[in-house]
């Protein structure tokens, strides 16, 4: 079974109050885009209870997995995923988007071909790394495992 919301819940943390995420952009909840780089944050001036940023993400998530659902490359890596290795690629498409997952294009054909292990090492050299890099570790640890290991304490 999933655990995608928990682990973004984790990955992305939680703010009620809008805020300015690191790219520039006003963010809200766990990691919600709520309007262009750059924007003045005084121009949201909302309070976003948990329950209904949990929703929206929720929302969001089955709008990326239905999304993937079109593009063969994700098709075919998703495939060989059991549900560990798919959230982190539909943690990855969150993050990102999907056009920023599909990027990833070597090591979505090592998961179609069930080379979990040199996934990992190709999420791990990669400039999302560089950027992220503990939730880069952790998503790869989860690649190359199969398992929520990465996220013990957290689920």
């Amino acid at each position: 079974m999933s655990n995608i919301v928990k682990i973004l819940a984790f990955e992305e943390g939680y703010k009620e109050k809008p805020y300015i995420d690191t790219e520039g952009y006003p963010t809200v909840g766990c990691g919600i885009l709520i309007g262009p780089k750059n924007a003045a944050l005084a121009n949201y001036t909302f309070t976003l209870p948990r329950d209904v940023g949990d929703m929206w993400m929720t929302k969001i998530v089955n709008e990326k997995i239905n999304a993937m659902s079109s593009r063969p490359a994700l098709v075919a890596a998703l495939k060989q995923c059991n549900d560990a290795r798919a959230d982190v690629l539909y943690s990855m498409a969150y993050q990102l988007g999907i056009d920023g997952l599909m990027a990833f294009k070597n090591t979505l054909v090592m998961i179609s071909n069930q080379n979990f292990s040199g996934a990992a090492e190709g999420m791990l050299s990669s400039l999302w790394a560089k950027q992220t890099p503990a939730r880069a570790k952790r998503h790869a640890d989860a690649m190359r495992s199969g398992t929520y290991d990465a996220w013990k304490g957290v689920l």
